[in-house]
């Protein structure tokens, strides 16, 4: 995997890369929604509110595997040093947390008419609120570093200790009593009907496609970010390089 650290192999593999992933997920997402919005019916106990799922569940497992794709990028900086793990962890942040939030609004919408309050400080709820700020957090802390020129380890450190709260949101439904209910999908085993199963397979596996496609996007916008930068900077200095000289010259003069 470390041929693929090279900026010039990785642009070429994203190249085709991203567009495939992109319209494939595209295609898989909208008929998976069209799926489970229009063919499923409706559930005996949740009725049409299932449906809400088909987004909710996606969006919740794209949240916490976002702040994943941090920790094991901000790990790769501060063992490799290679920049583009940083660019990839800064690539992740802003859909991690776009996901984080449609997961939270789609949870109080369909908490609403299930539970009859759009908001519980349970377990699940309130570390999911947790995880949207720990991308807020990250988002400003490494648009920081990148702008101001500081040590890139802040972020990278802040990476991995945020990772502690994606266990405790996986878990939390089981830890402590919640309105929430029991995980559904666990290790080959499943308590939701096949008829809502495959809708929302297909729905988790379109949008994590899409957002594969995403950070590949904003990877190679950051990257050419930071190579125009880099050529303004020695633009900059080969500019001030003459003026130097000719100011040396007059005063040996």
């Amino acid at each position: 995997m470390h041929i693929y650290a090279n900026p010039k192999r990785f642009l070429s593999l994203a190249r085709w890369l991203m567009p495939l992933l992109f319209w494939s997920g595209l295609i898989l997402s909208l008929g998976a929604l069209a799926w489970g919005m229009w063919m499923v019916p409706p559930d005996r106990l949740m009725g049409e509110t299932v449906r809400i799922l088909f987004i909710h569940v996606p969006a919740a497992w794209l949240g916490m595997g976002g702040w994943t794709g941090i920790a094991i990028s901000s790990g790769a900086l501060l063992i490799w040093k290679h920049p583009l793990a940083g660019i990839a962890a800064r690539a992740i942040a802003v859909p991690g947390m776009v996901f984080c939030a449609i997961c939270l609004a789609t949870g109080s919408i369909w908490g609403r008419p299930t539970w009859g309050t759009w908001w519980e400080w349970d377990g699940r709820l309130t570390s999911m609120l947790v995880l949207l700020f720990l991308y807020g957090g990250y988002i400003a802390l490494s648009e920081a570093t990148a702008r101001e020129g500081g040590s890139y380890k802040i972020a990278a450190i802040f990476g991995l200790v945020g990772a502690i709260n994606v266990p405790i949101i996986n878990r939390s439904v089981v830890w402590w009593n919640s309105l929430h209910q029991p995980p559904s999908l666990t290790a080959g085993k499943s308590s939701i009907d096949a008829v809502f199963l495959w809708p929302l397979l297909a729905s988790v596996l379109g949008f994590s496609l899409l957002f594969g496609a995403i950070v590949l996007m904003r990877m190679r916008a950051l990257i050419a970010e930071t190579q125009v930068e880099a050529r303004l900077r020695r633009r900059a200095l080969d500019d001030d390089a003459p003026a130097t000289r000719s100011d040396t010259a007059m005063e040996t003069a």
